[in-house]
């Protein structure tokens, strides 16, 4: 299975922390099958991933995180002949052992995407984000028709079939969600894995208001 993996970082301002996440990524796959989207990071990320022998596109701009998954998803379709890719995030929220849960989860059920779950209670994860995880999980399942536990978090299996059916259009975090709710309308099935819940001192690049606005913009909007 490793041979037919591919991992994509979406990375911003990262530079403290994606070099472990890479090495991470490295015992699972070689430098070439990774690929690093840095969206117009202020400080030396590309230079930090470009260092690990990792493919590396930059975003001259900051567009955000749907932005950057969609050119990291178009590489993928055009240079890599995998069957699935994983997606985690470069600030070290996403354990990279929990590779191998994914890829166990898919090849006991041969789910089409695999979403992480990662447990709210009795960690550190901060209440707000406890609470609006809980809420928002809960409306996509209700909109998707599917149990999704945790439907935002970013740390996801793929097929890479799918990339081929299934466009994102949104810039911002909620393309995660649009991403699902397409994914699923195409009869696509999604399944969960448990994975770590890591929350640091790292700041979150989400604003709150404007993440809630386009969230529920996406969550109405008619695809």
């Amino acid at each position: 299975m490793k041979s037919s993996l591919v991992l994509l970082i979406p990375a911003y301002n990262a530079e403290n922390s994606i070099k472990d996440v890479l090495t991470g990524c490295l015992h699972y796959v070689d430098p070439s099958r990774v690929v690093v989207v840095d969206d117009g990071s202020e400080d030396e990320t590309a230079q930090v991933a470009t260092q690990r022998g990792v493919r590396v596109v930059r975003h001259d701009l900051n567009r955000g995180k749907g932005a950057a998954l969609r050119t990291g998803f178009q590489i993928i379709r055009r240079e890599h002949d995998c069957e699935v890719l994983v997606t985690l995030d470069a600030d070290h929220q996403h354990d990279p052992r929990d590779v191998s849960r994914f890829l166990s989860e898919y090849a006991a059920t041969g789910a089409d995407i695999i979403v992480g779950r990662r447990n709210r209670w009795g960690t550190n994860m901060p209440l707000s984000r406890k609470c609006s995880n809980g809420v928002t999980s809960f409306l996509v399942s209700m909109r998707t028709g599917r149990a999704i536990p945790d439907s935002q978090c970013g740390y996801r299996l793929i097929r890479r079939e799918i990339l081929e059916h299934v466009e994102i259009e949104s810039n911002g975090f909620e393309a995660e969600t649009e991403f699902l709710i397409k994914a699923a309308k195409k009869g696509y099935r999604i399944a969960s894995v448990p994975i770590r819940t890591v929350y640091g001192k790292e700041a979150s690049h989400m604003t709150r208001w404007t993440t809630t606005k386009r969230f529920v913009q996406t969550l109405l909007r008619d695809y």
